[in-house]
């Protein structure tokens, strides 16, 4: 049955029902930990090792040459109008000097009887140096290379490149070589460099 109040022609009002109280619970406040950046690094490519050399301002050095074997560590001491056996005695003095330095004979060679060798400072003109190839003095110079060549090895005759050579010979003339060489015990490379060092007279090459 409705429950309406007659005397006061109204419904009771219902009043809500209270909410429950809870005791309070207190949190501490909760740390939120920053994620910590780690910046990732970039593997290494090929071009990586490239850009990562150091970099040098100023003008680019040049490359660094192998020193040249040094050449006879002494001057010529004979004046511009030297007679000629005055430069024979000059060219055998330093010849001496540079060979009781014990080069190798490539080095010899080259500094004493080479294009701008002692030998062809003194004598510049061509009748001057045939005529000095022709002296007791020059033949000496030629002794003092076949004694260094006798206790030379490969690899003090490798301080200068070399060059080779392509000559057309007769096979006769080839098997007299070989022939002369395995009678000497030496090689035929030995053997021909021997006969190239000699002096050779102008008559002994034929004319074109």
């Amino acid at each position: 049955m409705s429950q309406f109040n007659q005397g006061t022609n109204s419904y009771p009002q219902h009043q809500p029902a209270p909410r429950p109280v809870y005791p309070s619970t207190t949190f501490p406040p909760q740390q939120h930990a920053q994620p910590q950046y780690q910046p990732t690094q970039p593997q290494p490519t090929e071009n990586t090792y490239a850009t990562a050399r150091p970099t040098f301002t100023g003008s680019p050095q040049a490359p660094v040459q192998p020193a040249a074997p040094a050449g006879p560590a002494v001057t010529m001491n004979v004046a511009p109008t030297a007679t000629f056996d005055e430069k024979k005695t000059e060219a055998l003095r330093i010849s001496r000097e540079f060979f009781r330095g014990v080069p190798d004979w490539v080095t010899y060679f080259r500094e004493i009887l080479g294009v701008e060798g002692v030998v062809h400072r003194l004598f510049p003109q061509p009748e001057e140096f045939t005529k000095f190839e022709q002296s007791e003095e020059y033949s000496e110079i030629q002794l003092m290379i076949v004694k260094l060549r006798e206790r030379s090895n490969v690899q003090s005759e490798a301080k200068e490149p070399t060059r080779v050579i392509t000559v057309r010979l007769p096979k006769s003339l080839h098997e007299s070589l070989r022939v002369e060489a395995h009678s000497r015990r030496t090689s035929m490379n030995k053997l021909c460099i021997s006969k190239l060092l000699q002096v050779i007279d102008d008559s002994m090459i034929p004319n074109d």
